[in-house]
C-alpha cells in the first residue's frame, strides 16, 4: 500500500513537471504586463522600455509598460506582489523596492523575498560622489579632513529620506566618521539643480546622471561606489582606492516576478531576458551609460537581494531612519 501510494505521488509530481513545462514553452500566449514602480523618463522606466521593446519583439506579444508611482516604488511594487502568480504580471524592481524599503517603512505593504521570486538581475550602476568646484576638495582623503575639521557644517543631497543617495551619504559618513547634514529633495533632478549652483555641496548621484556635469566641470568626481573602476570613467577611483575599504553601494535594476509563479515559466522569463540582454545594440547602450549587463542565476540574484537587505538594514538601523 506504501509503495502504491508513493508512486501516486511520484505520478503526480511527474504530472505537475509537465504541465508547467508545457505553460512555459506556450508562454507567452498574451500580452504581459511590467509594472515599474517610478514614474516614465526615470532610470528603471527607460530601462524596461528598452528591454521591454526587445522582449516583445522576440516573443511576438506585447510587453506593457504600466507606471505605477508613489512611497519610493512601494505602491507599484506591492501591486505587483498581489498580481495573481502566472508570469504575465512581472516588477521591474531595484535596490530601493527590493532591499531597502524592507527596512525604511513600517508598513510596507509587501516583503521583498516572501513575495517575489527572482528572475534576472538587468544591470548595476554605481553612485559617483561629486563636490561643487568651489568646495576646496580634491580627494575623498581631503574632503574628509575638511568634513572633520567642520563637523555638521557640510551638507548633501538626495532624491529623499530613504534613496539610494541619501544612504549612501550615511554609509560614508558612518564609515569615514564624519558629521554631515543630509538635504533631501522631492526628486533627483532637483538635488541636481541646487549641486551645480552650489546649494548644497556634495552628492552621491547615479553615474549615468551625474558624470556628464562631471565631464563638464560643473560638480566635481572624487570616486565611484562599485568594487572596481568604471569602464565609463577609468579615471574616477573608487572608494576603496581613496581610503575606504570595502565601501561598496551599487544600484542594481532586475525583474521580479510574484511568489508562486512556476520556475519554468521564469526561467525562460531568465532566458529570454538574458538573449536581448546579449543584444550589441542594448549592451553597447547600457555599458556606455556606465553600467554592467546582465548578472547572476537566479538562484545567486535571490541570495544577493537577501544579503542586501541585510547589509542596508543595519545602516538604515544605525543611522535611525524610517518613513
Amino acid at each position: 500500500m506504501g509503495k502504491v501510494f508513493s508512486l501516486s505521488l511520484l505520478g503526480f509530481a511527474l504530472a505537475g513537471l509537465v504541465r508547467e513545462d508545457a505553460l512555459a514553452q506556450a508562454y507567452p500566449a498574451k500580452p504581459v504586463r511590467m509594472i515599474v514602480a517610478f514614474p516614465p523618463g526615470t532610470g528603471v522606466d527607460i530601462l524596461a522600455r528598452s528591454i521591454g521593446q526587445k522582449l516583445s519583439e522576440r516573443w511576438g506579444q506585447p510587453l506593457l509598460i504600466d507606471n505605477r508611482p508613489g512611497a519610493g516604488g512601494s505602491v507599484g511594487t506591492a501591486a505587483a506582489a498581489k498580481s495573481p502568480p502566472d508570469g504575465y504580471t512581472i516588477t521591474m524592481g531595484n535596490l530601493g523596492t527590493h532591499a531597502l524599503n524592507a527596512s525604511l517603512y513600517k508598513q510596507l505593504g509587501y516583503h521583498p523575498q516572501r513575495d517575489f521570486v527572482p528572475v534576472a538581475q538587468v544591470a548595476a550602476v554605481p553612485m559617483l560622489l561629486v563636490v561643487h568646484p568651489a568646495l576646496p576638495v580634491k580627494s575623498v582623503r581631503t574632503f574628509r579632513e575638511l568634513a572633520m575639521s567642520k563637523p555638521g557644517e557640510l551638507n548633501y543631497g538626495s532624491a529623499g529620506v530613504g534613496s539610494v543617495g541619501h544612504l549612501s551619504g550615511e554609509l560614508f559618513a558612518l564609515v569615514a566618521g564624519i558629521r554631515i547634514v543630509h538635504v533631501p529633495y522631492k526628486g533627483n533632478q532637483q538635488a541636481l539643480t541646487d549641486l551645480l549652483v552650489g546649494q548644497v555641496q556634495m552628492a552621491f548621484g547615479n553615474l549615468l546622471s551625474y558624470l556628464p556635469h562631471a565631464r563638464s566641470g560643473r560638480v566635481r568626481s572624487l570616486a565611484v561606489t562599485s568594487r572596481n573602476r568604471s569602464p565609463a570613467a577609468p579615471d574616477i577611483p573608487t572608494m576603496s582606492e581613496a581610503g575606504l575599504k570595502d565601501f561598496e553601494v551599487t544600484q542594481w535594476y532586475g525583474v521580479f516576478a510574484p511568489a508562486n509563479t512556476p520556475a519554468a515559466v521564469a526561467d525562460k522569463l531568465n532566458a529570454d531576458i538574458a538573449e536581448v540582454l546579449r543584444m550589441p545594440e542594448i549592451r553597447s547602450r547600457l555599458e556606455n551609460d556606465g553600467a554592467s549587463v546582465g548578472g547572476p542565476s537566479r538562484d545567486q540574484f535571490g541570495a544577493a537581494v537577501s544579503r542586501e537587505i541585510e547589509r542596508w538594514g543595519q545602516v538604515i538601523r544605525k543611522a535611525n531612519i524610517q518613513q
